[in-house]
C-alpha cells in the first residue's frame, strides 16, 4: 500500500533542493570574491634602499615583509601575496584591486610616530604604543586613539606634566600630524590624534600604527594593474572541465546506482550550494586551488555513497528487506567514511596552519566540503531513501542498484 506521508517528505525535499540550487547557485558563486588568479588585480614591487639611519639586511627584509603582510591584512584584502624577491626588493600582489592607490602609499610608508616636546627632541617614538584605533570624536569628527604601553604612559605623563599651556608635536615620518597645546597632564596612557579628514584615513592610520614602523625606507619601484594570472582562455577551460567531470559523476551515479545514485545527486546539489554560503559566510577568497579543493571534496562526497551503496548490495544478496539493508549499509559503512573524511580534514588542517596564501585556500575548502560531504552523504541522502523505501512506491531492489 502506497504511505503518502512518507512520499510526500521524499518529495518535498527533492524539490526544495532542485528549486533551491535553481535559485542561489548563480547569486551565491558570483557573490564570491576571486583570487588574483581568476580575475586579476594589482602588482607591486617594493625595493628597500640604505639611509644614514637604518641599513639593509636580511633581518630587516624579513621585518619589512611581515610588517607589509600585517597591513595588507588588516586592510581586508584577502589572499594577498606578499614575498621576498633578492636582498632587496619584495612583491606585494593584491587580487580585485583596481585603483590602489591608497593601499599602495600604506604600503611603502615608513610609519615613523614620533612625540616631540617645544624644544624639538623627541620624547617618545611608535615603540612606546600599545594600540590604535579609529573612532569618531567630539563634534562627530574622526580621530585615532591611542594606547600606550606602561613606559610609554610613564613618559607621556611626563611630557605632559612639563609642557602644561604649551603645544606638543606628534609627527608621522617626520610630518606633522597635530599639534595640540596641553591643557593638563594626562596620566591615564591615551591620546588621540585629531585632523583626520575622514574616517577612511583615521582607519588607514591606526593601521599604520598598528602594524608598526618599517625598519628601513622602501620605495615602489613597480606599480601595475594585472589581468587573472590563468587567462581568460584558461578560466573558461578550467569550467568547462569542472562541467564536464561534474556531469560524468551525474551519469555514473545515475547507470550503476539508478534511483540511489538519483538521490545522491540531489543530495550533491545541497551539498555545492552549502559549500559556496558557507565561503561566503566566512568572506572567503576563491583562488584555483580554493577550486580544487571544492572539487576533491565533491569526489570524497560521491565516495562515501558509494561505499554506503555497496553495502547496501550486499546486504541485499545476504536475504534483508530493502529498508534494513539500507540501514545496514550506513552503519557499517559510517566508520570508513568517517575514517576517510577525518585523516583528509587532519592533513588539510596541517596545510592551514603551515602554508601560505593560496595553499590556506586550498586547505580550509577542503575541511569546508569534508565536513559538508559527511552530513549530505550520513544525513540528507539517508532520510531521502528511507523517505522513498517507506512510500513502498518502489518494491523491487533492482530500482535501487542493487
Amino acid at each position: 500500500m502506497l504511505r503518502w506521508n512518507a512520499l510526500s517528505k521524499f518529495l518535498g525535499t527533492a524539490i526544495a533542493i532542485i528549486v533551491a540550487f535553481g535559485l542561489y547557485i548563480s547569486p551565491l558563486a558570483l557573490s564570491i570574491k576571486q583570487g588574483l588568479d581568476l580575475q586579476g588585480g594589482t602588482h607591486i614591487v617594493l625595493e628597500a634602499v640604505d639611509t644614514p639611519d637604518a641599513k639593509v639586511d636580511d633581518d630587516a627584509l624579513n621585518r619589512v615583509v611581515k610588517i607589509i603582510d600585517k597591513r595588507v591584512n588588516e586592510l581586508g584584502l584577502t589572499e594577498p601575496i606578499v614575498q621576498r624577491e633578492g636582498t632587496r626588493r619584495i612583491i606585494v600582489e593584491l587580487p580585485g584591486i583596481k585603483d590602489p592607490e591608497k593601499a599602495i602609499d600604506m604600503l611603502g610608508k615608513t610609519a615613523l610616530l614620533e612625540f616631540i616636546d617645544p624644544a624639538g627632541q623627541v620624547v617618545m617614538t611608535g615603540k612606546d604604543l600599545k594600540d590604535s584605533q579609529a573612532q569618531m570624536g567630539q563634534g562627530n569628527q574622526p580621530v585615532v586613539a591611542l594606547e600606550f604601553t606602561s613606559e610609554g604612559a610613564a613618559k607621556f605623563a611626563e611630557l605632559t606634566t612639563q609642557n602644561v599651556g604649551k603645544a606638543i608635536g606628534i609627527l608621522l615620518d617626520k610630518e606633522m600630524l597635530t599639534n595640540p597645546v596641553v591643557s593638563e597632564p594626562i596620566r591615564g596612557g591615551k591620546a588621540v590624534i585629531t585632523g583626520n579628514r575622514s574616517m577612511e584615513d583615521a582607519q588607514n592610520l591606526a593601521i599604520l600604527l598598528r602594524s608598526g614602523a618599517l625598519p628601513v625606507k622602501v620605495n615602489i619601484i613597480e606599480n601595475r594593474t594585472v589581468g587573472p594570472t590563468l587567462g581568460q582562455d584558461s578560466k573558461d577551460k578550467s569550467v568547462m572541465a569542472f562541467t564536464i567531470g561534474i556531469a560524468g559523476v551525474v551519469l555514473f551515479m545515475l547507470l550503476f546506482y539508478r534511483i540511489s545514485g538519483l538521490i545522491a545527486d540531489i543530495a550533491l546539489l545541497l551539498y555545492v550550494l552549502m559549500v559556496l554560503a558557507s565561503l561566503k559566510m566566512l568572506n572567503a577568497t576563491l583562488t584555483l586551488p580554493g577550486i580544487a579543493g571544492i572539487i576533491l571534496s565533491i569526489g570524497m562526497a560521491i565516495d562515501a555513497n558509494v561505499l554506503i551503496f555497496e553495502r547496501f548490495k550486499e546486504e541485499i544478496r545476504e536475504g534483508k528487506t530493502m529498508r534494513a539493508a539500507m540501514d545496514a549499509g550506513f552503519a557499517r559503512a559510517f566508520a570508513t567514511v568517517f575514517d576517510s573524511n577525518m585523516t583528509t580534514t587532519v592533513a588539510a588542517a596541517v596545510l592551514f596552519f603551515l602554508g601560505t596564501g593560496p595553499i590556506k585556500g586550498f586547505a580550509i575548502t577542503l575541511i569546508i566540503g569534508n565536513i559538508l560531504s559527511m552530513f549530505t552523504a550520513i544525513t540528507v541522502t539517508r532520510f531521502m531513501l528511507r523517505s522513498l523505501m517507506g512510500s513502498n512506491l518502489l518494491k523491487n531492489s533492482k530500482f535501487f542498484g542493487a
